[in-house]
């Protein structure tokens, strides 16, 4: 169960570190979160593929971007 402070990094328990584990969680949540298309503007059609590649689900356009978010 992820707590409030910690969310999605609440499965490393007490290891790694605070911010270590403060930073994982920033890039998750970016990397998770809806992003919008560069193509047809259509907000949470863009699809993570690989580390910098990224596809949209309604103009079927495949590019690249950063590797969390496009």
């Amino acid at each position: 169960m992820a707590t409030k402070k910690t969310k999605s990094t609440a499965r490393f328990g007490a290891r790694y570190g605070l911010r270590v584990r403060k930073k994982v969680l920033n890039v998750e949540l970016i990397q998770k979160s809806k992003h919008v298309c560069p193509f047809c503007k259509k907000k949470g059609s863009v699809k993570r593929l690989a580390s910098g590649i990224f596809y949209c689900k309604k103009c079927g356009k495949k590019f690249t971007g950063g590797a969390y978010y496009p």
